[in-house]
């Protein structure tokens, strides 16, 4: 629902975009206003771990996984009902931005408030597998909505303003991940239970403020480490998920319909190593996974990238396999993001720690386009994602590195000491 949502303006609106940002508009206005309406729910996402990571530790996982749920259901919703610029000008821009911001506020606080919940139900023993479980659906979530926009295209096409889809076929995909988020928001009403080790961690006396309680001692060490970590995923993650995408189309030619099914099996490989990695973490332990998968990235990763770089264009074939190791062997260490992050933190701060350990980090890697221009000076620009990827991995190790074993925390209990 988080990767479906997120991506909803990107993939799904994509082919429409005109419809609210008009092609009268100057190209760096426009490529400003089209980065406005992705980032901006990327922005949310701290805001709201902020927010309702204490509510998620002071009032409980559940009841802040609904009220988050049903809000970006609704604002969703509401995004789909917009009309065109054609009909409000440039208010609509700004409408869509301030829709955007609310919906990134609302799923920054389901995931931080979710994500505990169902990792303080599992047994520990199967920690690591269903934890690498709901990392793999951020991958599968995207490859959904892509697969939904081809779905909707091939029977509304798109094309000039007037066409069927960017008209209103657009819409069909926003309504549907509507639709989905009310259908969650009651299940979790109906058939999830409170996390018993909250509850219990309540009965003993919660924290009363785990913000300023994150933010010292123990905790504050942990929350670095993770931080570190986490960049570093990020900067693996931006390197394959979001910079890929750019190159296969200006270096291999590859766009359209190839690019989105490219994408789409790479996706769906990379959420069955993701869960693989979690049974792996399972018996090696979470840290020598992290620091392994870290040294893979870095070298098997970047070696790939290069031959991917490369390749032959035209040869789609040869392409999508690259394509689908790469992305598989650059971005495998975030198979524990969601389990790890979750074992860091004693349950008074648990929803707190996750949701900011996990989305602030994402704010350096955001401007990895910046990165690469500066890089662009020593090297070819399209060299320059190697070594966003060798530094990303090394992040990823370093922070492994300087956290303790997590695999055996027991979730009533306060976080293991981190190793000097």
């Amino acid at each position: 629902m988080d990767n479906y949502d997120i991506f909803l303006p990107v993939i799904a609106l994509g082919p429409a975009i005109h419809y609210f940002v008009p092609k009268s508009l100057p190209p760096l206005t426009a490529a400003v206003t089209d980065a406005m309406i992705f980032a901006t729910t990327l922005i949310g996402r701290p805001l709201g771990a902020l927010i309702f990571g204490h509510f998620a530790d002071t009032l409980g996982r559940k009841k802040v996984t609904v009220v988050c749920v049903f809000g970006f259901g609704i604002t969703t919703l509401l995004i789909a009902a917009l009309p065109g610029y054609q009909h409000w000008g440039s208010s609509v821009i700004w409408a869509f931005i301030l829709l955007r911001l609310i919906d990134g506020v609302f799923l920054g606080g389901e995931y931080t408030a979710a994500n505990p919940l169902a990792m303080e139900q599992c047994p520990k023993a199967r920690r690591g597998f269903y934890g690498a479980l709901i990392q793999s659906a951020a991958s599968l979530g995207t490859a959904f909505i892509a697969v939904v926009t081809l779905v909707v295209l091939f029977f509304l096409p798109g094309g000039d303003l007037d066409s069927p889809y960017v008209q209103w076929g657009w819409r069909l995909p926003f309504v549907m991940g509507a639709v989905m988020a009310f259908a969650l928001g009651i299940y979790y009403m109906r058939s999830v239970d409170e996390s018993e080790a909250w509850e219990k961690a309540e009965k003993k006396g919660k924290t009363q403020s785990p913000l300023k309680t994150l933010f010292r001692g123990e905790n504050l060490k942990s929350f670095m480490q993770v931080f570190v970590l986490m960049t570093g995923f990020w900067l693996l993650l931006n390197a394959s998920l979001a910079m890929m995408p750019g190159l296969l189309a200006r270096n291999m030619g590859i766009r359209g319909t190839d690019l989105t099914w490219t994408l789409v099996i790479s996706y769906i490989v990379l959420a069955i190593v993701y869960v693989l990695g979690g049974v792996v973490s399972q018996r090696i332990g979470r840290r020598n996974y992290l620091m392994g998968s870290a040294v893979i990235s870095a070298v098997l990763g970047t070696a790939a990238y290069y031959f991917l770089l490369n390749a032959t264009p035209g040869d789609l074939s040869s392409i999508i396999w690259l394509a689908t190791i790469t992305t598989v062997l650059v971005v495998m260490p975030g198979a524990l993001g969601c389990v790890y992050i979750n074992e860091r933190f004693h349950t008074g701060v648990r929803a707190t720690g996750f949701g900011l350990g996990y989305s602030l980090a994402i704010i350096l890697p955001a401007f990895y386009v910046f990165y690469q221009a500066g890089l662009a000076h020593f090297m070819p620009f399209k060299y320059t994602v190697l070594v966003l990827v060798v530094l990303g991995a090394a992040l990823v190790f370093i922070g492994a590195a300087w956290g303790s074993e997590t695999k055996d925390v027991d979730f009533d209990a306060p976080v293991p000491a981190i190793e000097s």
